[in-house]
This record gives C-alpha cells, sequence and structure tokens, in this order.
C-alpha cells in the first residue's frame, strides 16, 4: 500500500460516524401512509378532503366535516424492491471488493425489505361546536437489510428508522365557509444501523495513532474474511406542531392549506465497534475504534401542501394536491463520539434538496355504499445525483399509479382498502462516502414499491 493510500485513511476514519448520518438520515424514508382512504387516489385532495379522522395528520381543520364520533385503525404493507448490479465497485486502493479472497468478487445484493406501517386516529364533534381528535401514526420509516458479504457492505449492511408520532388536535368552524385546525406532536425516533469496516485501511490508519501497530495480517484492501463492523444506535424524543385551514369555496368546492412544523432531534445513543483480531490488536489502550456513546443533531422536515376538491355531482369527485417538504433541513449533521480522538468528529454536509409532490385523483360514488377510488402522483426525491445517492435508500424520483374503492357495511362500520405502485426509473449510484472505508459502489439499482392499505372505520 503506497502512503498516498494511508494518508487518506485517516480521514475515511475520522468520518465514519457519518455512516450514522448520511445513511440514516438519507432520501425518501418520509412517509405519505397516514391513512387508508387516501392510498386509493395517491393522497391527492388529502388536505380538502375531510372523508375520515385521518385527516388530523393531513389536515385537522377538516375535522369540521365529521360528525359524532369516529375512531379509524388503518395499516400499511410496504414492500420496496431495490435489486443491485454493480458497475465497477472498487476499494480506496482502486482494487475490487472480494467476497473472500482474490479472485471472488463480492456479489451483487437487493436491500428491500417489507415493512407494516400501522396508524390509528380517533375524532370527536362536540356540542359547543369544537373537533377534538388524536392521532398515533408512523410519519419517517425505513428499512433496508442487504446480505452478508456484498459488494456494497461497505455502505450499508442494515438500516432501520422506526418514528411513533403521538398527534393531539382540535378544530372550529371559525364562518360558514372558514375552518380552523391546530395540533401538536410528540415524535419519538429510534435509529439502528449497520456496515463492514475494511480492516486493511483501518489498521493503516491505526499506525497514526500506534505507531507500533502490527498490520501484516492484511495483504491487500476488500477481504470481506478480515472485516470489522460498527453498529450505530440512537434514540430521541421531541415535539413538534401542524396547523390548517379549511375553505369551502361553494356547496361543491372547498381549498385545503395544511403545515406541519420541522422537529428538531437530538439522538442520543453509541457506537459499537466489532473489530477483526489483528485490528483490535493494532488499536489496544487508545481511543479509536472504540465502542462509546455518541450525539447527533438531526431536523425532520417541514411540509405545506395544498388540496383541491370538488363534487362535480353526487357520483363523480375531482381531488389534487401538491405538498413541498423541505429536505434542507438536514443539509448538515454533526456527529460527536465521546472520548473520540481531538478533531476527528465530523461536521458532514448533505447535498439534500427540498421536494416537491403533485397528484390528481378522483372518486367515484354509484349510488349505493360503494366508492371507487383512482390517482396518480409525482414525487419528487430529495437527493439529485449518483454522487449523494446512498445505499441506505437508493431512492429516485417516483411516479405512482392507484386504485382502491370504500365499503359502507352499516351505520356504524366501514371499510377501505388500497393499493399503489410506484415506478421509479433505473437508479445509477456512484457513491464514496465518509463512512465506506474509502469504498466506491458503482452501479445501478432497479427499484419499484407496492404498497397494499387497508383500514377499517367505526362510527358512534
Amino acid at each position: 500500500m503506497s502512503h498516498k493510500i494511508i494518508k487518506i485513511s485517516p480521514l475515511v476514519l475520522a468520518a465514519v460516524a457519518a455512516g450514522f448520518s448520511s445513511q440514516a438520515f438519507s432520501s425518501g424514508f418520509a412517509l405519505i401512509e397516514q391513512g387508508a382512504s387516501g392510498q386509493g387516489v395517491a393522497y391527492a385532495g388529502a388536505a380538502a378532503v375531510g372523508e375520515d379522522a385521518s385527516t388530523i395528520f393531513f389536515n385537522p381543520a377538516a375535522m369540521t366535516r365529521l360528525s359524532g364520533q369516529q375512531i379509524v385503525f388503518a395499516g400499511h404493507v410496504v414492500a420496496p424492491t431495490y435489486d443491485y448490479t454493480d458497475k465497477g465497485s472498487t476499494t480506496v486502493a482502486g482494487s475490487p471488493i472480494f467476497s473472500t479472497s482474490p479472485p471472488t468478487v463480492a456479489p451483487n445484493s437487493g436491500g428491500g425489505e417489507t415493512a407494516f406501517v400501522p396508524n390509528f386516529y380517533w375524532a370527536a364533534a362536540l356540542d359547543n361546536g369544537l373537533h377534538l381528535g388524536v392521532g398515533v401514526n408512523v410519519p419517517f420509516g425505513l428499512s433496508t437489510e442487504y446480505d452478508n458479504g456484498w459488494i456494497g457492505r461497505y455502505h450499508g449492511l442494515k438500516a432501520e428508522i422506526t418514528t411513533i408520532n403521538i398527534n393531539p388536535a382540535i378544530a372550529w368552524k371559525a364562518t360558514d365557509s372558514v375552518s380552523l385546525g391546530i395540533g401538536l406532536s410528540y415524535q419519538y425516533i429510534d435509529v439502528d444501523i449497520t456496515n463492514n469496516l475494511d480492516s486493511f485501511v483501518f489498521c493503516q490508519a491505526a499506525l497514526e495513532v500506534n505507531p507500533a501497530a502490527d498490520c501484516s495480517a492484511y495483504t491487500f484492501p476488500g477481504n470481506a474474511a478480515q472485516d470489522s463492523q460498527l453498529g450505530l444506535t440512537g434514540d430521541d424524543s421531541s415535539i413538534g406542531w401542524n396547523i390548517g385551514v379549511l375553505f369551502d369555496i361553494s356547496d361543491k368546492s372547498r381549498l385545503g392549506l395544511a403545515y406541519r412544523s420541522a422537529i428538531k432531534h437530538d439522538i442520543e445513543g453509541s457506537a459499537t465497534y466489532a473489530l477483526d483480531s489483528a485490528l483490535a490488536t493494532a488499536v489496544a489502550g487508545t481511543p479509536f475504534l472504540s465502542t462509546t456513546s455518541l450525539t447527533a443533531g438531526a431536523e425532520l422536515p417541514e411540509t405545506f401542501s395544498v388540496s383541491f376538491v370538488h363534487d362535480y355531482n353526487e357520483k363523480w369527485t375531482l381531488l389534487m394536491d401538491w405538498t413541498y417538504t423541505g429536505w434542507d433541513s438536514i443539509g448538515s449533521i454533526d456527529i460527536v463520539q465521546q472520548g473520540s480522538l481531538p478533531g476527528t468528529d465530523p461536521s458532514l454536509e448533505l447535498a439534500f434538496q427540498n421536494t416537491n409532490r403533485l397528484s390528481i385523483g378522483g372518486h367515484y360514488k354509484p349510488g349505493n355504499n360503494w366508492i371507487f377510488r383512482a390517482g396518480l402522483a409525482y414525487d419528487e426525491a430529495p437527493v439529485r445525483n449518483d454522487e449523494q445517492r446512498t445505499a441506505r435508500v437508493p431512492d429516485n424520483d417516483r411516479r405512482w399509479l392507484s386504485l382502491g374503492f370504500g365499503y359502507k357495511a352499516s351505520e356504524s362500520w366501514s371499510f377501505d382498502v388500497g393499493y399503489s405502485h410506484l415506478f421509479i426509473s433505473d437508479t445509477g449510484i456512484n457513491n464514496t462516502s465518509t463512512g465506506s472505508s474509502g469504498a466506491t459502489l458503482l452501479g445501478t439499482y432497479d427499484a419499484s414499491v407496492d404498497i397494499l392499505s387497508a383500514g377499517v372505520n367505526y362510527d358512534f
């Protein structure tokens, strides 16, 4: 290994904790699946339709369209597929990444993991004209897991982000044509991430800390048989808020405006290292690659929606929506490892950009207890180039095709089912992130997502 390669290795080591931020808080992990009725129209008109108690999430003001009390349970099966094909990934030295030893090149893998997303809502119309409600939902989530030994193992093996959001809200009809709503959100986040470390690279960097380190066990980079591993876990809870306005433009048209605040999380957790035996010996007695506590700050993005609903007649309804998401709120994330070497805590600059989501859909009510739904949507991804794209979620712009139906079984019980297929263009990646042992992941993903939603509504 040349002296030049050795000199860049400490930079890789100094930013290894950035894998926590750059790969956890990556593109495409916001979840719009907050109610089964909206799934069938790709969530078009979500801030104005006021169809059931799930409007607490989309626009609390639209609770004024509900009467009595209602409980909504919904569940969503989200099944992403990310099939990776390599195009020449390399180690920090520019050599192939091996699964065991030369000439066995590490295999491709798929990272999509099927996940279940639940929702619960309760809404009640009070005698004084106020409407109260509470929602329990999952606004952000991520689940990816690759095969051990795959070619991108230095960029990611497993990533799980779980959020739980408890959102009480209140609404009132300020005038005959204007309704207002406001809510608070208590949000909990839990993060669990793993990736491999190239022991060859890290042992060479250990020489900067421990000149007596013995790295003779490592003869070439990218050998899975000698890999070490890093696990990063953390959690936090914080508070946000949401507000909305609903305008009844006429007896057939209404306009909804809704804003959901960003939520700042100060995550606390631990970095756990499982080192190859020779590497463990090389760094013994140094504050280097040692299991330790960590902190990280991240601000999950704000959203703003404008929705329009128009009833052409008793059978046909048009729904439209534009939603803006302020992903640039997590453009820079600082990671602090307690007891780490001075000057090695990274400040990571991400390339997230703000996004737009456009959707259009319709309802058809044939005049009985059924309602049929269909919708289309275009959804931008916040990462727009191959260099910033992460293996955690190799996301790209998505095009939704949605279908669904609802059935009112009685005065008290009704059911909703929706299905969406998300078309994603072939997605390139050319990533040399600071948490990847200096390796470059170069290839393409064949990706798509299927979502099946079902819900039950009880009115009383």
